[in-house]
C-alpha cells in the first residue's frame, strides 16, 4: 500500500466518521435529544446513540465509496 492510498484511506475514514457523527448530532437536536444535557437522562443517552450510529454509518459509507472507487480502477 503506497502513501497516497494510505492518505486517501485515512482522510476518507475521518471525513465519513465526522460527517456521520455531525448528521447524527443534528438529527438528535431536531428530535429534542441533547448529548450535552446534565446527567445521563434518556435524552442524553438517545443523543449519544445517534451520534455513534451516525459516525459508524458515515465510516461504512466512506469504506463502500473506496471499494467502489477501487473496483472501477
Amino acid at each position: 500500500m503506497n502513501q497516497k492510498s494510505m492518505l486517501l484511506e485515512g482522510l476518507s475514514d475521518a471525513v465519513g466518521f465526522v460527517g456521520g457523527a455531525l448528521l447524527g448530532f443534528w438529527a438528535g437536536r431536531l428530535l429534542g435529544l441533547d448529548i450535552f444535557a446534565d446527567g445521563y437522562g434518556n435524552a442524553a443517552i438517545g443523543g449519544i446513540v445517534l451520534v455513534g450510529l451516525g459516525g459508524g454509518g458515515g465510516l461504512q459509507l466512506a469504506r463502500a465509496w473506496r471499494a467502489r472507487r477501487k473496483k472501477a480502477d
